[in-house]
């Protein structure tokens, strides 16, 4: 499933597009993906005209001017691409074909440019949903969602607010997205490895009192935060399904230090462990038992 900065990076690659365009109409293939679409959802778009391409965790948010807001989510195989009429898709770094059956393409913007955008998902576990400008303190997929691991915002002392008194594993924790929002397996294990932490540690363990826990909670947020800039100008991690709105495959994935590299020597110089899997929660989590602690 994409994550932050696979959303991120798709809405880079729309925005120039879609952001301050009218859309001349939408068209639907079907009344559902993972809901259903509102009723009038298409006729409620057309003739509007989208004032910004937002994100927040892992929504994309397109805001109309007459205040309602699109919220989508890729799922586990949901992409976009762009037609000019011209050429399908513009070619970039680890390009391929992506899925082109009409059946998957279930969402098309026809926007007053006469480009169309086109939301292709073969498993329908994305979605589109209609809200209104109280969206992102009212609507329940937005309202409980933690800070944001971008910017300088997320500090030690924040991460540690937000996991104090928490008894489940480090890494569990930071999955749950009323911690932080947007984090997700993948570099939550980069992240935890670049702080020197355990995924096993106990999450409160970070919100103790005392200089230790403070350094350590400073890690952790400094190492999220240069994960996901680190991800983000990458153009994200290309894993199964996630492609960037060109048509391209982001390349993250080349410079992972434990995630899915188990067997293999620790990177950090001087560390000498071994990269081991475990299962947590039902989810691989890769990690030095050497140097994280």
């Amino acid at each position: 499933m994409p994550e932050l900065p696979e959303v991120e990076t798709v809405r880079r690659g729309l925005q120039p597009v879609m952001e301050g365009a009218m859309v001349a109409n939408v068209s639907l293939g079907r009344p559902d993906l993972r809901f259903p679409f509102a009723d009038g959802f298409a006729e409620q778009l057309a003739g509007r005209r989208i004032v910004s391409l937002g994100r927040r965790a892992k929504f994309l948010l397109l805001a109309m001017d007459d205040g309602n807001i699109v919220i989508a989510h890729l799922g586990m195989s949901g992409s976009f691409r762009m037609e000019d009429g011209t050429r399908a898709e513009l070619p970039g770094d680890f390009h391929f074909a992506r899925d082109r059956q009409a059946a998957h393409d279930h969402v098309v913007f026809t926007l007053g440019s006469g480009v169309r955008v086109i939301y292709n998902d073969p498993r329908r576990f994305g979605f589109m949903l209609l809200a209104g400008p109280d969206a992102l303190t009212a609507h329940p997929m937005l309202k409980d969602l933690g800070p944001e691991p971008t910017g300088n915002t997320l500090d030690g002392r924040l991460l540690a607010s937000r996991l104090a008194g928490k008894k489940t594993p480090l890494k569990a924790a930071l999955l749950d997205q009323r911690v932080v929002a947007g984090l997700g397996n993948i570099y939550v294990s980069e992240a935890l490895h670049r702080a020197g932490l355990s995924p096993r540690r106990e999450a409160s363990s970070l919100a103790r009192r005392g200089s230790v826990a403070a350094a350590r909670s400073e890690a952790l947020a400094t190492a999220i935060r240069e994960t996901i800039a680190d991800a983000i100008q990458a153009g994200g991690s290309s894993l199964r399904d996630y492609m960037r709105a060109d048509g391209s495959l982001g390349y993250f994935q080349h410079d992972f230090r434990v995630y899915d590299r188990a067997g293999e020597s620790c990177p950090r110089p001087g560390c000498g462990g071994t990269i081991r899997r475990i299962v947590q929660s039902g989810r691989a989590s890769f990690h030095c038992p050497v140097c994280q602690r």
